[in-house]
């Protein structure tokens, strides 16, 4: 058999497809509150659980609610208590699982997608063409939640007060507390206000802990060489090969919300020539590609530099160190997973839970 490019491929997504493909990856279908297994030696992760436990019964109960007062009225009417809870903490700690729970717990419609789909959607459709879709849902849920720029900021600033006023609940995973999003990357303080607003509406849940991904488990395996990387890329079905640059260039060609659909059959993929991102706007791609990826679970084999090597050292000091740094841990568990072919739980056990985020 021989390997297919990921080059070679221009997938396409329509909106009524981003606004139907809102909803937990692949990764996390099997994810519930009983899955998800609390450190003993981090008590903020028992105490999370415990409170994303209670949001799903507030989501539900308001659900009720609402449905029982747009019976009589017409009107949204929003959830007792604050409609957002947002989880904070470090890379692997479980945020996106107990995320995905909630979501699985509460009762539909609903919507799950990161930051940066949610920012696709609303592109795609348009502001007001979101906050009508969105606004007869019971939960929004927002992984990997980050501001970038100003526009984003006055972008999901007011779309979520939109949806919260129309008695949509909201939650969010993120690295960043809701008052010191932006930080590092614009001027965050001339849009203080509009921040502040936002954290206002969201119950603040701290999640401690250390990375599973690498809790235990062997370093990634080093780069093969370029003849071993073609020869193991055709022994697979289904399996892609590109040069890393000839990738680079084909993703800037593509918008972020293709890059899910550019991988969805994909069994492996291989790089070839791996070298350190050549810009902000190249490394940012990537780091879109690199969730794509793990979203599925699908493996990565490199020839060239290693994948801890993607980013510069600039890069990780500056703005977007902590998007670096996840996608850095990613693609670090997709290249181990590439030499060790064991199903994801099986891994995620091993590291000492099931399926965390």
């Amino acid at each position: 058999m021989s390997a297919t490019h990921l080059t070679d491929r221009r997938p396409e997504v329509g909106p009524d497809e981003l606004v139907a493909a809102m909803c937990p990856p692949p990764r996390f279908d099997g994810v519930r509150f009983d899955t998800y297994l609390p450190d003993p030696a981090q008590p903020s992760q028992a105490a999370a659980l415990t409170a994303c436990r209670e949001f799903a019964r507030r989501v539900g109960a308001g659900r009720a609610r609402r449905s029982w007062w747009q019976t009589l009225t017409g009107a949204g009417r929003q959830a007792t208590g604050r409609p957002g809870l947002y989880l904070d903490g470090g890379f692997g700690v479980g945020k996106t699982h107990l995320l995905a729970a909630v979501w699985h717990e509460v009762p539909e419609p609903r919507a799950f997608g990161t930051f940066v789909e949610l920012t696709h959607l609303v592109g795609a459709l348009g502001f007001g063409e979101t906050v009508r879709r969105l606004s007869g849902y019971s939960l929004l849920a927002i992984d990997e939640f980050e501001l970038d720029d100003p526009g984003d900021t006055m972008l999901v600033t007011r779309l979520i007060a939109e949806l919260t006023s129309a008695g949509v609940c909201v939650a969010a995973t993120s690295n960043t507390l809701p008052d010191r999003l932006g930080e590092g990357r614009f001027a965050a303080g001339d849009f203080l206000r509009e921040i502040h607003a936002m954290a206002e509406r969201f119950e603040i849940v701290r999640v401690d802990g250390a990375d599973y991904r690498h809790r235990g488990l062997p370093d990634a395996p080093p780069p093969v060489s370029d003849a071993e990387l073609a020869a193991r890329a055709d022994a697979v079905a289904g399996a892609t090969i590109d040069d890393f640059d000839a990738l680079c260039t084909h993703l800037g060609t593509l918008h972020p919300s293709r890059y899910g659909r550019l991988v969805d059959d994909v069994s492996v993929v291989h790089l070839r020539g791996v070298r350190p991102a050549g810009g902000q706007d190249v490394a940012l791609r990537l780091v879109s590609f690199a969730d794509r990826l793990y979203d599925r679970a699908v493996p990565v084999v490199v020839s060239g530099a290693p994948v801890s090597e993607l980013f510069t050292e600039e890069m990780l000091r500056g703005g977007y160190r902590k998007k670096y740094l996840r996608a850095v841990s990613r693609l670090i568990a997709l290249s181990r997973g590439s030499a060790e072919p064991e199903q994801d739980g099986v891994r995620a056990a091993r590291a000492g839970r099931t399926r965390p985020a």
